[in-house]
């Protein structure tokens, strides 16, 4: 009989489906499956979803498997509104159970695709669900490879790097070793997508020390993959971080005979570290499309890698394919070029370590004719140091201008660029706006810091005239002369007063500067470091002043309780200390690191 909307008795089930399947009760409508094979079929929510959708959406595994146990393979394959069938939401989930029970050994229902041109297998795979990946994996081994892709290109590997699980991503890197070679509509390959995660990279991420201590001290268990193909048992491969995952990813482009679907046509390599992988497969042969010509715009993975300051990547990719040292992208800019654009010391300082033809590749200007020079002298849009502060800022855009200057000879660079600049013309042109804005920061701080070190100077001269306690008037000495918190007092004093003194000359030396792009080098930086360390000095010894002049007073009577006090008293200035504290660290740090840190274990 056929089923039409207007058929009151189908009309009737998915009411009673629809009320049932809300309210939970899935004993009737398991038991409406048994009793009317109509029902198997019908759609009764906006989405169209069955009642085997709702089921395996709310992860009710025994209905859904009393309910698969009444139905047919075609009622299995019943899609929603989106296309989804109940195994495409399974494998969503990740519920493992459920799909085995769905899919029953049946590659055709983990070869349906819904809407998007999407299998249960890529929802698995684009979810992260790397157990119910594996699962439908097994039912249609012998099919996957056609079941991994949607029709904008993408691939499971694609998804799993896209959504960085780098286990599964692995996994199916070791099951598929072709996919290493797909690019997606876009032109990108895997390898493109896994460089445009420097967070996933221990040289692309900024940590501060705090988060150095935690990265080194967390243990990562390393993460096993056996396949088993045939009887025969495979080695077993570990994953312990990204660095393993694109070591073995780049030994798969290396090993994979012949070049995957959609790869790009001889001379459009996406991956010009391995120009001897990018001819077109059969099925592509003869064809020009868009997607085709996009490839060759596109940077290659390991100028992705450079740009984002990914030292591993580089390192990996030069070691395997020294030819990609050449690669340039379409402004003509090859990695050493993008590494000082983008403000990557690890990148720069990896290739200049690097047995290469420097007079080659470091001489390189762009189709602009900036050299790398040009470019360190270029400020962009975005601040790359991650230090607070625009002085700061400043500071290290110079330390940064004059590594790039002398980290090579003079005569590597053109003096001037297509429109007729140096590169210190190129510098001070595009520092103007830091420049006042470091300015007005370095007031703002020296403003702030200067009223309370002139206060703290005030109380302490104050403090160093007066004598606890008075003085002998036959020999003017003091009476406490010879009790250790008077001895305290007088030195705590004096500190106080020389330090707040050099404190206030220093950021009077700031207010009244003149504010020039040297300036921003050494002279205000420490100017500001030294004031702030003079006045941190003295608010502790001032504070000491007072404890050891007003113990006189308490140490008979209260002199066990003094201590607490005091400690309490010195609450809201320690908290104004506490405040500053930061930006003093952030200062040390900028002031005194080198660019690049030589040696450190950050470069490799």
């Amino acid at each position: 009989m056929a089923l039409r909307m207007e058929d009151p008795e189908l009309e009737g089930i998915k009411t009673k489906l629809f009320e049932r399947a809300m309210e939970g009760r899935w004993k009737e409508v398991i038991e409406i499956y048994k009793n009317n094979t109509m029902a198997h079929r019908a759609k009764i929510t906006v989405l169209e979803d069955t009642a085997l959708h709702i089921a395996v959406l709310e992860g009710k595994e025994a209905e859904v498997e009393k309910m698969v146990y009444q139905i047919g393979e075609d009622a299995r394959m019943i899609k929603n509104k989106m296309g989804n069938t109940p195994l495409h939401l399974a494998a969503s989930i990740g519920n493992v159970s459920m799909c085995k029970c769905i899919a029953n050994r049946n590659a055709r229902l983990v070869g349906a695709r819904n809407k998007k041109n999407e299998t249960p297998l890529f929802l698995a795979a684009l979810q992260g669900k790397k157990d119910a990946f594996l699962c439908l994996l097994e039912i249609c081994r012998d099919q996957a490879l056609e079941f991994c892709r949607r029709d904008d290109g993408e691939t499971i590997l694609h998804c799993a790097i896209t959504g960085e699980y780098f286990d599964l991503a692995f996994t199916i890197i070791l099951e598929f070793p072709k996919l290493a070679n797909y690019v997606n509509e876009q032109g990108l390959s895997p390898l493109h997508l896994l460089a445009n995660k420097p967070t996933a990279f221990r040289s692309g991420t900024h940590l501060s020390w705090i988060d150095k201590i935690i990265y080194y001290c967390v243990f990562i268990p390393e993460l096993k993959h056996h396949k088993e193909m045939h009887g025969e048992k495979k080695d077993s491969y570990c994953l312990g971080n990204t660095q393993t995952c694109v070591d073995f990813f780049l030994n798969m482009r290396n090993t994979t005979e012949g070049p995957a679907e959609n790869a790009p046509k001889s001379g459009e390599h996406t991956d010009a570290e391995n120009p001897k992988e990018g001819q077109a497969g059969p099925q592509h042969q003869g064809k020009k499309t868009k997607k085709t010509e996009k490839v060759d715009k596109k940077e290659t993975p390991i100028l992705l890698a450079a740009k984002n300051g990914i030292a591993e990547m580089v390192r990996e990719i030069l070691d395997r394919f020294p030819v990609a040292i050449q690669d340039m992208n379409s402004e003509h800019k090859n990695m050493v070029l993008l590494a000082v654009e983008n403000r990557q010391p690890h990148v720069y300082e990896l290739l200049l370590n690097r047995k290469i033809q420097k007079d080659t590749v470091f001489r390189i200007v762009d189709k602009d004719g900036n050299s790398a020079l040009h470019l360190a002298a270029m400020l962009r849009d975005n601040l790359p140091w991650h230090i607070p502060g625009a002085a700061l800022q400043m500071q290290w855009e110079i330390k940064w201008f004059d590594y790039v200057k002398n980290s090579m000879p003079i005569h590597f660079f053109p003096h001037y660029n297509a429109n007729n600049q140096t590169p210190k013309e190129v510098f001070n042109e595009s520092h103007k706006e830091l420049v006042e804005k470091g300015g007005k920061w370095l007031k703002a701080t020296s403003d702030s810091c200067s009223v309370v070190s002139a206060l703290i100077a005030t109380v302490a001269f104050a403090t160093s005239a007066t004598v606890p306690g008075g003085i002998k008037e036959d020999s003017g000495k003091p009476i406490l002369e010879r009790q250790p918190a008077f001895r305290i007092f007088a030195i705590s004093s004096l500190v106080a007063l020389c330090f707040s003194v050099t404190s206030v000359v220093m950021f009077l030396a700031i207010l009244t500067s003149r504010y020039q792009v040297k300036d921003f080098r050494r002279d205000l930086p420490r100017k500001l470091l030294l004031g702030l360390s003079s006045l941190f000095v003295s608010i502790a010894a001032i504070l000491v002043s007072f404890c050891a002049g007003h113990f006189f007073v308490l140490k008979d009577e209260l002199k066990y309780a003094a201590f607490p006090v005091y400690a309490v008293t010195c609450l809201p200035v320690t908290f104004f200390a506490i405040a500053q504290f930061p930006l003093y660290l952030d200062l040390v740090w900028a002031t005194f690191k080198k660019v690049p840190k030589r040696g450190s274990r950050d470069d490799t």
